[in-house]
């Protein structure tokens, strides 16, 4: 079927630009959605009619997008899930998680903006794709942890925590807190052990 692209469509073409599609395609997506129009005579008139128009508004998504994408470059959101020790989800994280948790950092965007390609199964540091206009897209991160405490050493070393890195972890935490109580201990016995060795000087040097 041909259509007439009233919006660029990635991998499809520009605006105005007549192209041949699945007719189910058609049908289920760019027709019901306004995004393309079917080839007939009276609807080209109708778009070279109507394209200064569409244009001109199209300009205007495009740039409130680019406003908006500047404030989601470079951002990063975490999402808490349970997990196995191979990394494995308990459930997964969908479109829907991505978008509600980037909208709590205050920037909002919809469902349907974002372009998982897949459901996330497994821990990790995910780059998505938030596509804010068929001209605008930009790539946040989605961090995807068991804990605050593993997705912050997931942002530091840009890798899944595993349960090992977590055991060594903890370990070198006792130790660093082992050794502040020690080295507090060890201050705490200097006084008294100089005041032990300063009466015992003078009972030494006291005359007959």
């Amino acid at each position: 079927m041909e259509v007439i692209l009233m919006q660029r469509i990635e991998k499809l073409g520009q605006m105005g630009d007549i192209v041949s599609v699945k007719p189910g395609f058609a049908r289920n997506y760019l027709l019901p959605q306004k995004k393309a129009l079917r080839a007939t005579k009276e609807n080209l008139a109708r778009f070279e009619t109507q394209r200064g128009q569409l244009e001109a508004e199209n300009l205007n998504r495009r740039q409130e997008a680019e406003r908006v994408a500047k404030d989601l470059e470079g951002m990063t959101v975490t999402l808490i899930r349970q997990a196995g020790e191979s990394g494995q989800l308990y459930g997964s994280v969908n479109s829907r998680d991505v978008s509600e948790a980037i909208t709590a950092k205050g920037v909002t965007v919809s469902r349907g903006q974002i372009d998982l390609g897949a459901v996330i199964k497994v821990l990790g540091m995910h780059k998505v794709r938030v596509r804010l206009h068929p001209e605008v897209a930009v790539a946040v991160t989605a961090n995807v942890a068991r804990s605050e405490e593993e997705a912050a050493m997931q942002r530091e070393s840009g890798r899944v925590v595993s349960a090992e890195d977590l055991r060594q972890a903890e370990e070198a935490a006792e130790a660093e807190f082992e050794a502040v109580v020690e080295s507090v201990e060890d201050q705490e016995a200097a006084p008294e052990s100089s005041e032990g060795d300063s009466a015992a000087d003078g009972e030494e040097t006291k005359p007959d």
